[in-house]
């Protein structure tokens, strides 16, 4: 049954098919197979996820994403940014970084984050004199903070598989976001002085400063009030997606007055469409994860590292060279909720808490969404900046080391996985 599940979810991604349609096939396939294993299993463990009531949680901050940026916020977030870093070396390149951290804490999507950031920032850097490949390497690498910072939809995904409080995951996400931001905002800073690239010499504009910081400052909220309410157990992660959504409307028809009818349609459709496309992937992972369960494969993997690799540094090692490998050719939900179940048991066994193993999960796989491949964020940028894909990869380097240093810190550093 395995050796089935894996050729044909192997060979449908060589042909490009979409991983929510290769997960499901996959699954019918290896139960072809069995002959005690009824193919009504499929049904029932394809909804078994959509009558999950946390899962509510999921289109809710999609929307509430898509509602805060269908307006003016996203440009007040930009223009805050700009006036913040853009008088220091590199501070053009650092405005994508920072308006990823802000942006984060509103879009939970690097895929947004890559798409709407870079198709402001991308040219206006390009006409300052920026090279077009290091632009769109920035853009690419930079959106792997959306998923870091509260709300992130990967960590509610593996939430959902490991069973790890939505809100802890989100405060321990905080730090390495944070520190992914500063790491990039050195390489942008390292990069401007070695290779001369432009940048104002201006004095910092404080009379810009305060009202871009009061426009900008709904969007800054939003991450700190979820946290809020979330530490102090005023509401359930359901109950505030549903208020990020309230609050999202409110700034829109109450404070920015830029939320039209036509701009909500257009929001909820859009939000319906996202959460469309990830519950297909939920419910076809939910699948092949009970067929691994049902052939033990947790168990086999645990027992073969323990007797194999036996420190538990050494398999935490493995753990991320295969998560690392794993996001380079399949999307990050996906990845989550496939490797989740597997990895979590093992875990548990070496003494690695499951929420540092969540942002060590979180972390590596989001380098993939900028790794040949498949890299979604990598593709997105190259096209805005209309250059070719090898020559964004040549500019990639100095993040990949970066993010890899951030990983082994979180990876080997527990007291840096915040708790509430």
């Amino acid at each position: 049954m395995m050796p089935m599940l894996i050729i044909t979810f192997l060979a449908l991604l060589l042909l490009a098919v979409p991983v929510g349609h290769v997960l499901v096939i996959a699954s019918g396939a290896a139960i072809s197979t069995s002959e005690f294993l009824p193919y009504n299993l499929i049904i029932q463990q394809l909804f078994g996820p959509s009558q999950s009531f946390p899962m509510l949680a999921l289109p809710f901050f999609i929307l509430a994403g898509s509602l805060m940026m269908s307006g003016t916020l996203g440009r007040h977030l930009v223009d805050f940014a700009t006036v913040l870093v853009q008088r220091y070396r590199g501070g053009l390149a650092s405005v994508s970084v920072l308006g990823s951290a802000t942006m984060g804490g509103v879009s939970g999507s690097a895929v947004a984050d890559a798409t709407s950031l870079g198709a402001v920032l991308i040219p206006w850097q390009k006409r300052e004199g920026y090279p077009a490949g290091f632009v769109a390497a920035n853009n690419a690498a930079t959106s792997m903070i959306a998923v870091l910072i509260p709300p992130s939809i990967p960590m509610i995904l593996y939430s959902l598989v490991s069973g790890v409080s939505i809100g802890g995951l989100f405060l321990a996400g905080v730090l390495p976001g944070l520190m992914i931001t500063a790491v990039f905002i050195l390489v942008c800073n390292l990069s401007a002085r070695f290779r001369h690239f432009p940048y104002h010499r201006a004095p910092f504009d404080w009379q810009r400063f305060w009202p871009l910081l009061a426009k900008a400052s709904p969007a800054l909220l939003l991450p700190v009030l979820i946290l809020v309410l979330l530490r102090f157990g005023f509401a359930t992660p359901t109950e505030v997606s549903v208020l990020a959504t309230l609050y999202a409307l409110a700034m829109g028809w109450l404070v920015y007055r830029d939320l039209t009818l036509a701009a909500l349609v257009k929001a909820v459709v859009a939000a319906g469409v996202s959460t469309g496309v990830v519950m297909l992937v939920i419910m076809g992972s939910t699948v092949v994860a009970w067929l691994v369960t049902f052939a033990q494969v947790p168990q086999a993997f645990a027992a073969w590292c323990l007797e194999t690799l036996r420190e538990p540094w050494a398999i935490i090692l493995v753990l991320n060279l295969i998560m690392l490998v794993v996001g380079m050719f399949i999307d990050l939900p996906a990845a989550i909720l496939l490797l989740g179940p597997i990895f979590v048991p093992l875990a548990k066994q070496i003494g690695l808490d499951p929420m540092q193993l969540g942002i060590m999960m979180v972390l590596n796989l989001s380098i993939g969404l900028f790794t040949p491949p498949v890299g979604t964020t990598l593709f997105i940028s190259s096209a805005i900046a209309k250059v070719p894909v090898l020559k964004v990869m040549k500019e990639l380097w100095p993040y990949y080391l970066g993010a890899l240093t951030v990983l082994a810190l979180f990876s080997y550093v527990p007291a840096l996985t915040l708790r509430f």
